[in-house]
């Protein structure tokens, strides 16, 4: 007969506890409240770093590292002249609501 030594029973037993223990620890932090904020702040900030790089990227600059005590002018590296990129944005936001604007009057006509 095996395992029928009562000792290897109470090791096993313990073991499987353990075992047991750590599971329900680890399905409890999966499913607790903080750890469920805690993992939706972090997906937050991750994408907000990429929607500022993608900007960063589309007017033409990029973010450097901040640290603590930078001044907020120097958190962007000038790639090229900001304000060309966004007279161009502008002027497409312009031409676009006017191009909006004149179908919607045609339609009403």
């Amino acid at each position: 007969m095996a395992d029928t030594d009562p000792d290897e029973l109470e090791r096993k037993i313990a073991q499987t506890r353990a075992e047991l223990a750590q599971t329900v620890d680890a399905i409890a932090d999966r499913v607790s409240p903080k750890r469920v904020a805690q993992r939706g702040v972090e997906e937050v900030k991750s994408r907000a770093e990429h929607f500022v790089a993608s900007v960063g990227d589309l007017v033409g600059v990029t973010p450097k590292p901040v640290r603590f005590g930078d001044e907020p002018e120097d958190v962007w590296e000038d790639e090229r002249p900001i304000g060309t990129a966004l007279i161009a944005v502008g002027a497409v936001l312009v031409v676009g609501a006017a191009i909006i604007l004149w179908r919607g009057r045609r339609r009403r006509r």
